[in-house]
């Protein structure tokens, strides 16, 4: 492309530029992410969130990576990066935080997805939720879930007051697949939790129904292009400077508008209430007749040998084989020879799976079952019942990108927000 022609599409795609709603007050945040486990996105999230930070009163920055390698030091990393291009964006931003304050935010938080309870033990991540939850303000904390939910449902789990003190945007979806125990838990104990669910409406973030020049490929090459240290750094993962950063939308959210109100529209998306969280039990295998939801938690019964382990003992393992390949979880011994493995499935397609396990007796298991692509989709007399105060994607035919119910919903205000996010890098040069 052309210097003229960048030039001039960057000049056309800013007239469509719809300005951001005021946000009635700076929010208090703490972010929870597993970045630098197995997703480089929410190094691309972190990243967009430090050049941004003025508009936040950041809390805590949580590693918790229910799966993968995840560590709070990723999260130091890149701070320090951040502190070597601050001069520049504090020419412009100049109340931007300093990196030390930053630095004494960041926590460690749980390895690893919960047993089947749903918790644990507390770890330094979960105690700074607590800490941060009851410190008094006439502001709720809202915690930006972008990993796992394990220390979120762990802080619940020892403080349950700090439930009414609390606001939670869950980037759900594959995360929700990982964390399906600990989502289990908050959902039964703690309905009336003010929750938004994200499962689906976040993909419209890194949609390919874009214009070419911000397209997830041509973004960082028309508009990054090495800026500074971070930008720099926004290539040097596996997506080699591809844009997607699913976790975004939970920061678009509180940039634009009044964050209490999850019907409205904002760059982050648009949600409705939902009643009932959709939970299925089969107790033994399944078939190619048995359908569940999207995003819904189902659980497998099965029954085996009486064993002297301790109830709720990691015992078998369940290899899931679906289109992006072979996954495996642990299933759970619950006492009296009953077992159980959880399972959240995220798209839809045909997923077949096998349960097997080291304790002599127990017969291996195998079965199928068919995923569809309504969510919440209709009742069962097993779902969790929710409160008033759980949101999730709108279920409009018309909101749908491509497979991804909602994605419209944030699809609609990528390209004012990577404009916006344009100018900043601006700076870096």
């Amino acid at each position: 492309m052309s210097k003229l022609s960048l030039i001039f599409s960057f000049f056309f795609l800013a007239q469509t530029v719809i300005a951001q709603k005021p946000v009635p007050v700076k929010p208090r945040i703490l972010v929870s992410t597993d970045i630098g486990g197995t997703d480089p996105d929410d190094n691309q999230s972190m990243i967009h969130l430090l050049m941004y930070n003025e508009l936040f009163e950041i809390e805590g920055l949580v590693s918790s990576p229910s799966y993968g390698d995840g560590t709070k030091e990723e999260i130091l990393r890149t701070i320090d990066l951040y502190e070597k291009d601050l001069p520049k964006l504090r020419k412009h931003k100049p109340e931007l935080s300093s990196p030390d304050y930053l630095r004494s935010v960041v926590k460690q938080g749980r390895h690893g997805a919960a047993p089947f309870k749903g918790y644990a033990t507390a770890t330094e991540g979960s105690n700074w939720i607590i800490k941060c939850a009851q410190k008094k303000s006439d502001r709720p904390l809202w915690v930006l879930v972008w990993g796992g939910l394990e220390d979120l449902a762990q802080a619940l789990h020892d403080k349950p007051e700090i439930q009414h003190k609390i606001k939670v945007f869950f980037i759900g979806g594959p995360n929700k697949k990982w964390s399906a125990n600990s989502y289990a838990y908050i959902a039964k104990n703690f309905p009336n939790l003010w929750f938004i669910e994200s499962n689906a409406s976040y993909y419209g973030f890194f949609s390919d129904s874009v214009p070419d020049t911000l397209s997830n490929k041509n973004y960082y090459k028309n508009y990054i292009k090495e800026a500074g240290f971070l930008g720099k750094d926004y290539k040097d993962n596996r997506y080699k400077g591809v844009l997607k950063m699913g976790d975004t939308p939970s920061l678009l959210y509180m940039m634009d508008g009044n964050p209490s109100n999850p019907m409205r529209e904002n760059w982050g998306g648009s949600y409705v209430k939902f009643k009932h969280s959709p939970r299925v039990l089969f107790n033994g295998n399944t078939s190619i007749r048995d359908t569940v939801t999207v995003f819904s938690i189902v659980e497998f019964m099965f029954k085996g040998p009486v064993v002297n382990i301790s109830p709720d003992s990691a015992c078998l393992t369940m290899t899931v084989k679906s289109e992006i390949g072979e996954q495996k979880w642990d299933g759970f011994y619950l006492g009296n020879g009953n077992y159980v493995v959880r399972y959240c499935p995220k798209r839809t397609e045909t997923l077949t799976y096998t349960v097997t396990s080291s304790i002599s007796g127990f017969n291996e298991q195998n079965g199928t079952f068919v995923v569809d692509n309504i969510w919440p989709g209709k009742p069962h007399n097993t779902d969790y019942q929710l409160g008033t105060n759980w949101y999730t994607d709108r279920s409009n035919p018309e909101l749908y990108d491509d497979i991804w119910q909602g994605g419209k919903t944030v699809l609609k205000w990528r390209n004012d927000v990577l404009l916006d996010w344009a100018k900043r890098w601006n700076w870096l040069r």
